[in-house]
């Protein structure tokens, strides 16, 4: 056979069950012509099946792909073309088989009925390592569900009684902590700082819970310099920006953690903003805790982006362009934020 042609070929996917079919295809069938546009394949359905033809592999790729999105929905699941798109990049990098628990892996259900779900094997991982180690360090630019994550597990953790409290604190200046140049009290003052933090809350939970929560001291939004010279016992803690702490107060934030305790650090070494001088503590701590059992450390990258489809083209070009301009520095030694 010459290079150049292509072996036709058709499978057969059933579908066990009708009324899935309509969340399968997706909204005006968004799902089933991504696949076709991308692929060059033809998807038609069937009563009780999807019959996919085309050439080699890319039939395989759609079948793949296929599979998962109806094992996605007949457990409950739901499945948009951002979610396709995903899953088609990995059949064609054949890593699909990894994706088991992918899109179905329930964390919490928020207060509007959506199911927060891990969406790459990066965030999977991460899911996974919260679930089994008391101390997770994840690491990775904008978009990739850092924060986001780690909020529902901690809500997860409330909810199930396995905590009885939450802690979410993060560094409350870009450059240090001069919170009293700052007017009202110290809920006013750290108030912008700890918005994204309030805002994945209001994400999980409706307002008035949260309120209610934060009042009764079960959840606690705080700078981390207030972490200083408290325990916490029976809680789950956050450490939002961690790039922005320096070392000596990573070193007190993990000092913190008391018995029935969980902790995660989250964080984006790309986007220190600590001033000239200060070496950030998330980048020391990973060559200081390397190797030490009961820790891990996750790296998420552009790859597990799970914001507008532009995100992830913004970091890389972004990544690429610092690549360039900093290439006539290789070989002067490595500098740090």
């Amino acid at each position: 056979m010459k290079a150049t042609e292509q072996q036709t070929m058709s499978i057969s996917l059933p579908i066990s069950n009708a009324a899935h079919l309509h969340h399968i295809l997706g909204v005006r069938d968004e799902n089933i012509r991504l696949l076709q546009r991308e692929l060059g394949t033809k998807i038609i359905a069937k009563e009780g099946s999807l019959m996919v033809s085309g050439p080699e592999p890319q039939v395989h790729w759609a079948a793949e792909v296929l599979q998962q999105v109806i094992s996605v929905v007949e457990r409950g699941g739901t499945i948009s073309p951002s979610d396709v798109r995903y899953l088609l990049s990995l059949a064609r990098k054949g890593e699909i088989s990894e994706a088991e628990d992918l899109l179905t892996e329930s964390i919490f259900i928020t207060d509007r009925g959506k199911r927060v779900v891990p969406k790459t094997l990066g965030q999977l991982r991460y899911v996974e390592a919260m679930k089994k180690h008391d101390l997770v360090f994840a690491i990775g630019v904008a978009g990739t569900g850092k924060t986001f994550l780690a909020v529902a597990m901690a809500l997860s953790s409330l909810k199930q009684r396995q905590v009885s409290r939450i802690i979410l604190a993060r560094p409350a200046v870009e450059a240090g902590e001069k919170l009293g140049f700052l007017p009202g009290d110290i809920y006013e003052k750290v108030d912008p700082y700890m918005r994204p933090l309030y805002d994945a809350l209001y994400d999980l939970l409706d307002y008035d819970k949260v309120q209610k929560l934060i009042e009764k001291r079960v959840i606690e939004v705080i700078p981390l310099a207030y972490m200083r010279g408290r325990t916490f016992n029976d809680a789950f803690i956050v450490l939002d920006e961690a790039q922005n702490a320096t070392s000596l107060q990573m070193k007190m934030v993990l000092t913190r953690l008391g018995f029935n305790a969980k902790m995660v650090v989250t964080g984006d070494v790309t986007q220190i903003d600590l001033p000239k001088g200060l070496k950030s503590g998330l980048v020391e701590v990973q060559e200081i805790l390397k190797g030490v059992e009961g820790i891990a450390f996750i790296y998420l990258t552009e790859q597990d982006v799970v914001r507008h489809p532009l995100v992830q083209k913004i970091i890389t070009a972004y990544e690429s362009w610092e690549k360039k301009r900093h290439a006539p520095e290789a070989g002067r030694g490595e500098r740090h934020g």
